[in-house]
């Protein structure tokens, strides 16, 4: 079985960290009703639906139509599927947009795939899941040299501690649970973590989920109602052709929210919804952010199929903050950047972790 993969580290990256996203949240496109393996008339069907409904091309910098000049000549119906792969990974290559994938199989045991995001800085210093996961078992092991129990699993996506003043909250994905369940889970870790001076809430190394996991967890933390973000969606082929913008407010839930100093820690792989997360987070006058930036890929995924049966995924929502910012491509910026390095392994110490506990011991009791 012969598999080709443009870039095989930033598909292998992405695969792991951005197909998990947004299976619930994603607008499935109605594929076409007859099956057509013509090279001509899936470079038309690609090139057209990009056209009309994705959202960033200005942004990233990318003129679709001199895509379509450059690349329409090199398919004819003699393109091979392998071919046609190829020709579609160069002319998404510049849009470097984490939401853009996609998942080719040719009838003749051709297989690709294919994510055009450029490595995350964070993914360059911890390059194997086994560092990833190194670095995390220090933050724990740092937390616990400064009186904090052993961290504990609740479900699939939160991971807890406390000492006798602070909290550690880790929330691994924003998907996962039935609302039902995530409750219940928040309730017990809530209750846990209630009559402490200060909390830490880790997004890093986070994939992503659903706007509704994000809202659930961060009414937690509200004091009051306020704006949490705005949306508009790409309904057409004009650089303006938008829908009208969608508000959804940020309210307080749970019998108790914590609003007493919380360090949320970010860097540039909490993508997508944990984007939001902390976009709405940074709202909320208790809330210092420290790490690095967010990724900055905010929409929900558009989800398609070309009439040859390949799957592919695009951003197709402009997210904005409460007081009408977009930071696609950029990130939630922070109030304190404290980076990791792979450097920290050996030294022992996590310094973004280090940097929470300092925060928090200057602005609790």
């Amino acid at each position: 079985m012969k598999s080709t993969i443009c870039d095989p580290m930033k598909a292998f990256r992405a695969s792991i960290a951005l197909l998990v996203l947004f299976v619930g949240a994603s607008l499935q496109a109605k594929p076409a009703k007859k099956q057509s393996n013509d090279p001509e008339f899936n470079f038309e069907n690609l090139w057209q639906t990009f056209n009309k409904r994705y959202a960033f091309f200005e942004l990233r910098g990318v003129d679709w139509q001199r895509q379509y000049k450059i690349f329409r000549p090199k398919v004819t119906k003699e393109t091979t599927d392998k071919e046609l792969f190829e020709i579609f990974c160069a002319m998404l290559a510049p849009l470097k947009d984490g939401h853009v994938n996609l998942k080719a199989k040719g009838v003749d045991g051709f297989k690709g795939k294919y994510n055009p995001e450029d490595t995350p800085d964070f993914y360059k210093e911890f390059s194997s899941d086994r560092s990833v996961k190194e670095l995390f078992a220090l933050s724990e092991n740092n937390l616990e040299q400064k009186g904090f129990g052993p961290a504990k699993d609740d479900t699939t996506l939160f991971r807890h501690a406390k000492s006798k003043k602070l909290g550690y909250l880790r929330v691994l994905e924003f998907e996962g649970l039935s609302r039902k369940k995530a409750d219940a889970a928040l309730n017990r870790i809530m209750n846990a973590f209630d009559g402490l001076d200060g909390l830490i809430v880790d997004i890093r190394d986070n994939p992503g989920g659903t706007d509704a996991m994000v809202y659930q967890i961060a009414g937690r933390f509200v004091d009051k109602e306020r704006v949490g973000h705005h949306r508009r969606t790409k309904t057409g082929p004009g650089e303006e052709d938008f829908s009208e913008v969608k508000t959804r407010m940020l309210k307080p839930l749970g019998k108790k929210q914590f609003t007493k100093p919380v360090v949320l820690l970010t860097n540039d792989t909490s993508f997508s919804a944990a984007d939001v997360f902390s976009m709405v987070m940074k709202e909320l006058p208790h809330v210092h952010v420290i790490g690095d930036h967010t990724n900055g890929i905010f929409s929900n995924m558009f989800e398609a199929k070309l009439p040859n049966g390949w799957k592919y995924t695009f951003s197709f929502q402009r997210y904005y903050s409460a007081d009408m910012v977009c930071f696609e491509a950029k990130g939630i910026p922070v109030h304190q950047e404290v980076l990791n390095r792979k450097g920290d392994l050996k030294k022992r110490v996590d310094p973004v972790i280090q940097a929470a506990l300092e925060h928090l011991g200057k602005h609790t009791k």
